[in-house]
Formats: C-alpha cells, structure tokens, sequence
C-alpha cells in the first residue's frame, strides 16, 4: 500500500471550524479513527481530519482574544482606493507569499480602524496553511512577565518567554501603549531584538504614529474657561498646560524603532472609529 500527498485533498470546512460537532467528537466518518484514508485506486493518504485537527490546536494555542477570534480578511470592512484597502491588499498578500517573505507588517494607525481585525485575520490564514502563530497584546505579555518573575533566581519564567521568542509567527498588538518605564524598554527590547535576530516574522499593530499628528497639543487657549484659571488666579498666575501627543519611537526607543524599519513593512491605517457607531442612536 502506498501513501498518497494529501495537497489534493480540500478541507470541507474552514480552519479552527468543526465540520460536524456531533462526529468531530466521536469518530471521523472517513477514516473511522484511524488516521488513514483509503483512497480507491491510489492508495492510503493521511486523512484530512488530521490536517483540521492540527488547525485546531494552532488556532487554540494562538491566544487570539475572543473578541477578534471570527476576525478574517472576509469580515474586514473597506472603502475603495483607502488606506484600509491597501493594508487589506498587504495583508492578503503577506498570506499568499508565506513563507517566501522577509518581512512582517507594522499596522499603525488610531484606534478603530481595523488594525487587530487585519493581524488576527492574518493569523488565522496562516494557521490555515499550518504555520503555528502566537497572539499577545503587548501590554498583557509584559504584565504575565512581570507575574513571572523569580526573586530568587532573577528570571523571569521561560514558560512565558520561549513561546514569543519560538513562534513562527508573532502578533504583537498595541505596541507603545504601556507607559514606557525603563523595565517596559529593556524587556520589549529583549524581545523584539531576539526575533529581529532569529529572523522570525513579527507583526505589530500600534496607535502611534512616526510623526506626531496636527494638533497634537493642546494648549490654554483649545481649554474650556471654567479650566483655564483656577478661581482667584490672575493671567499673570496662569501658566499654559499642553498634552502632546509622543511618536512611536518616543514610546519603544530609538534601539527598537530602527529594529522594526528592517523587521516589517509599516501600513499607515486611517479612519473613522468604528466603534464610534454604537453609541448613534439605532
């Protein structure tokens, strides 16, 4: 009996999806248990169970949060001829090309405007293939290091650790939202710095941009009167209050912002947010 290449073989359903949940928790109708599908004429081959139950654990072992877990590139929501088309063309793309690609994708952009939808929606048409993938939102990660931490041994768990650094492939959402003390810069480093080493693909989403924005400060004069001068203050007394807002490299450093030039192609995303729309009246 020979063994048949399964690449003919389509999955009935979509990755991380049961084709029956009645049967997926019994016994696969094909190939009854054991793996092995007969095929008349050619042979045995792996049964495509196999190949959707691998899915499965990947899609299980990603971390992706339940609110994107129906994340696709079906979902994504675009205008024609926007920034939001083109980070769904590079996306799509980035699914196709793989593994023949060297670069991962930098979504930047404010906030609503799909870039975790995209990132998820990448990591689920790889996982498709059978890359494993890995989901983290930056500051979740550092928080679980932070739990981690052995003041014994001065480390930090490898259990938290080796999975960032081993997976193939990496989301890393809401990069630079964590206040950037000096402990949030230097483990951050420690971790992009060994994926930029091992040449691992890495795909990050952030709200800042490379460049601070129009109006980016906001002065006494934007303020409210009630918030311009405490009571019994004079002009004289008042001194001006400004919120700017800080570049990504601001927020990582320069070390790792010069990293992420070479690590990923940077997709500028803009857009209304959407989830703006629940609060308009139905």
């Amino acid at each position: 009996m020979r063994i048949v290449k399964n690449d003919d073989v389509t999955s009935p359903t979509e990755p991380g999806e049961s084709r029956n949940p009645s049967t997926d928790a019994a016994v696969c109708e094909i190939c009854f248990g054991t793996g092995v599908e007969v095929v008349p004429g050619k042979g045995a081959r792996p049964c495509s169970c196999q190949a959707q139950d691998a899915r499965r654990a990947f899609l299980d072992a990603a971390r992706i949060p339940r609110r994107y877990a129906k994340c696709t590139l079906d979902t994504f929501k675009y205008q024609p001829n926007s920034s939001q088309y083109v980070a769904y063309e590079r996306a799509r793309s980035l699914i196709a090309d793989y593994p023949h690609i060297d670069r991962g994708l930098l979504l930047m952009g404010p906030a609503g405007v799909g870039k975790t939808h995209l990132a998820v929606a990448i990591l689920r048409g790889l996982i498709g293939k059978g890359v494993p993938c890995l989901f983290y939102e930056s500051g979740s990660l550092l928080k679980r290091i932070q739990s981690s931490y052995n003041p014994i041994s001065k480390t930090s768990e490898t259990s938290v650790l080796a999975p960032v650094y081993e997976a193939e492939v990496l989301v890393l959402d809401e990069l630079g939202a964590t206040i950037p003390t000096d402990w949030v810069r230097d483990t951050l480093y420690q971790i992009i710095n060994t994926r930029y080493n091992d040449r691992k693909l890495t795909i990050f989403t952030t709200n800042f941009a490379d460049e601070r924005p129009v109006n980016s400060e906001m002065g006494d004069e934007h303020r409210d009167d009630s918030q311009k001068r405490p009571a019994g203050k004079s002009h004289s007394d008042r001194r001006p209050r400004t919120t700017t807002i800080p570049t990504l490299e601001e927020r990582i450093g320069i070390p790792l912002r010069s990293r992420l030039y070479e690590m990923c192609h940077k997709v500028e995303i803009s857009g209304e947010d959407y989830r703006k729309r629940f609060e308009k009246p139905a």
